[in-house]
């Protein structure tokens, strides 16, 4: 009964899903306006008056966890896989597949449902973060031109073999600690909690000059 016909229309769900997943894949983690580190505390910017409304109802169907179309993927593919599950199970205890909406088949097409969208309310979130991450620029040429604080206690000069730390925040939002130095023309030494400017990629660390310095003018105007 596993490859039965009558699961035709799980099946169908299931490929939609799949393909909705790779669309998402494709796309670079899905819909670009959506912030996926939103404040946690407001799922959906509905506002409501009472103590139960839309908002919570969206909130509990995933809608403002995810990108729509990672949802959708998470939620069809759930409802493939569990009422082609339940199609079997039962199918194989009363020895036939159920059709008829009205009877066993329309239960098992609502339970399967209500646990897709339960399941992928639980994930949208987490599984979000996963595929946004498809869309991040990895690269260390993202690091140049954003601007860090200073945590070590001074930055010292790149000829002098030494390196300092940085905390930079990159356009996705992203921390990370960079290990930098200052370029031998560079004036200025930044010294802890001073905000420095990534200019470039070394071999060994990132090179950085003093924000809103001369050495800042200099680099601009070169």
């Amino acid at each position: 009964m596993l490859f039965n016909s009558a699961n035709l229309s799980y099946w169908i769900l299931l490929g939609i899903g799949i393909l909705l997943f790779l669309l998402v894949i494709v796309s670079g983690g899905g819909d670009d306006d959506f912030d996926i580190d939103a404040d946690a505390d407001a799922d959906v910017d509905i506002e409501t008056d009472g103590d139960f409304g839309t908002g919570q109802i969206l909130g509990w169907l995933g809608l403002g966890k995810a990108p729509l179309v990672l949802l959708l993927a998470i939620d069809l593919s759930a409802w493939g896989i569990t009422g082609w599950f339940l199609n079997v199970i039962i199918g194989s205890i009363i020895g036939y597949i159920p059709l008829q909406f009205f009877g066993l088949g329309g239960i098992i097409l609502i339970a399967s449902f209500s646990f897709s969208v339960f399941f992928g309310s639980l994930i949208a979130r987490p599984l979000g973060k996963i595929f946004a991450s498809f869309g991040e620029d990895t690269s260390s040429d993202r690091l140049i031109g954003c601007v860090g604080t200073v945590v070590s206690k001074k930055i010292p000069y790149l000829t002098e073999g030494k390196i300092g730390q940085v905390d930079v925040r990159d356009s996705a939002g992203n921390l990370v600690s960079l290990s930098v130095s200052l370029p031998s023309w560079a004036k200025k030494i930044p010294q802890r909690g001073e905000k420095v400017l990534i200019i470039e990629k070394g071999d060994n660390a990132y090179l950085a000059i003093a924000k809103d310095s001369s050495d800042e003018d200099k680099w601009m105007n070169q």
